[in-house]
Order: C-alpha cells, then sequence, then structure tokens
C-alpha cells in the first residue's frame, strides 16, 4: 500500500524554484512578510528573511539565497518609500545622490562578495553595533524629534561618505545596512527616527538594486521563489511603514534597540564559531 504524502510536502518542480517543497515556500513567504515589515521600521530585516533561506533552500551555493534575498528586499524596501513619501518629509536634494552613491557602493560590495574576509568584516560590525546600541539605550531623547545639527554642505558630505561605505557592506551581505543607515541619519545628521528611516528606506532601496545589478546578470537570483516571497514582503513593508509613520519616533526606537540586539548576538555567534 502506498504511503500518504501530505500535498504541503510536494516539491515544486518549477523554474526558479529549485525543488522546495509548499511547506518551506510558506515558511519562505511567513519570513519575508515578517522581514518586510522589520525592514520598513528600521531595518535589519535580513536578520529574518536570508536565514530563513539558508535554512531550508535543499542545497546549492548560499550565493543563490543571498541573490534572491536581495530580489525580495528591493520590492519591499520600494513599497516602504512609496509609503513614507506620502506620511513624511523626505529631503531628497541630499537623499537621491546619497541613494546613487551607495549603490555604486552596493554594487562593488557584491562584486568582492568572495574576496574580502568576511570573519573580519563580523568582528569589526559587531563592535560597531555593540557602540550603536548602547549609545541609543543610554539616551533616551536620542531620535525624538529632528535636531539637525550640521550645514548643508556638511549634511550631504555626512551622507554621502556615509552611503557609499554602508552600501558597500549591504553588496557584502552584511547584516545590519539599515539599522546603520538609521543610526547615521539620526546620530550623525540630527534626524527624528521616523524620518531617519524614511530616507534610509529611499538609500537601501538603492543598495538592494545595486547588489541585483552583479546578482541578476550572473544567473544567481531564483525567479519563482524570490517574486513570490517580494510579494509577502511587500505586504509586510507597506504595514510597517504605516505603523512606524502612525506610532512615531519613540516606537521606532524601541524597535531598533530589538534588531540591534538581535544582530549583536547573531554576529556575535558567528564570530565565537568562526564562520
Amino acid at each position: 500500500m502506498r504511503a500518504y504524502r501530505s500535498p504541503v510536502f510536494t516539491t515544486l518542480d518549477l523554474p526558479g524554484f529549485a525543488g522546495v517543497s509548499v511547506a518551506a515556500l510558506a515558511f519562505l513567504c511567513a519570513a519575508a512578510f515578517l522581514a518586510g515589515a522589520i525592514d520598513a521600521i528600521v531595518g535589519g530585516g535580513g536578520l529574518v528573511q536570508l536565514p530563513a533561506m539558508l535554512l531550508v533552500m535543499p542545497g546549492g551555493a548560499p550565493i543563490h539565497s543571498l541573490a534572491t534575498s536581495k530580489l525580495s528586499s528591493f520590492v519591499g524596501t520600494a513599497a516602504a518609500v512609496g509609503t513614507y513619501v506620502r506620511r513624511t518629509k523626505i529631503d531628497w536634494r541630499s537623499t537621491a545622490p546619497t541613494a546613487v552613491l551607495a549603490f555604486g557602493g552596493s554594487v562593488g560590495g557584491a562584486a568582492f562578495a568572495d574576496v574580502l574576509p568576511p570573519g573580519v568584516l563580523n568582528v569589526v560590525v559587531l563592535c560597531a553595533l555593540v557602540g550603536v546600541g548602547l549609545y541609543t539605550w543610554r539616551k533616551p531623547e536620542f531620535g525624538a524629534e529632528d535636531a539637525e545639527r550640521l550645514s548643508r554642505a556638511r549634511t550631504l558630505m555626512v551622507m554621502l561618505g556615509g552611503g557609499v561605505v554602508i552600501g558597500f557592506w549591504d553588496g557584502l551581505a552584511g547584516p545590519g545596512t539599515g539599522s546603520f543607515l538609521v543610526f547615521l541619519l539620526v546620530g550623525l545628521v540630527g534626524f527624528a527616527f521616523v524620518r531617519a528611516s524614511a530616507t534610509a528606506k529611499v538609500i537601501n532601496t538603492a543598495t538592494n538594486l545595486g547588489g541585483l545589478c552583479y546578482f541578476v546578470p550572473a544567473g544567481q537570483v531564483l525567479w519563482g521563489i524570490g517574486l513570490t516571497m517580494a510579494l509577502c514582503n511587500l505586504a509586510g513593508s507597506v504595514l510597517g511603514a504605516r505603523m512606524a509613520v502612525r506610532r512615531g519616533s519613540e516606537f521606532v526606537r524601541k524597535v531598533f534597540l530589538t534588531v540591534v540586539a538581535a544582530l549583536v548576538l547573531s554576529l556575535g555567534w558567528k564570530v565565537v564559531l568562526g564562520t
């Protein structure tokens, strides 16, 4: 007698799905939705989405998970930008050129993803995240309101320089890209958390697109999985952006601290294991 096999465990033998099961795809969709919501509020959704892909993908190089995750994240961050643009202020005169340079940095980071030592980078980013988290935690008033402390010219210089560096890190698949962008805009420029999150989404959309400009021609994107997850990430991003605008900077600050703590634990574990 033939054993019964639930349809949820049936593999999807379709182009672009890499033979994942229906259950695995549903798990990835849930992870993409949560990642989209987190990303839209304060960044750090990659902490959820990429590990989920690495967990359930049936073999294959991790580069496929990274590239496919970029597709989903790009759609989600672009949707969050649309929500923020209608509900909060974005200074396009400084944000647009920053996004362009961040895009270039991301393309370069993706190209060098297999060259630079990720173990060393993990240690550097871990130390930076600890500092960012402690500083934000010890200053409850930090980012509560706009308090721009630089001239327009210096603000643009800080944003351009930070955009290139953080964009390069994002191309390398480094976690915390959105969180670093938010901290740059709050800590150095003086934006409130909601405005910083809105601006960071524009720049993060550009860095995701930069990564895709490298990964798509290289044939690394699994389009079936990526587009399915993108729809879920989009829904989560719209929800997250609306929550951030409605509940204000104090809510975004709390989510920021939670995400930074999770990133510290995740990267700390990698550093301990030497991976």
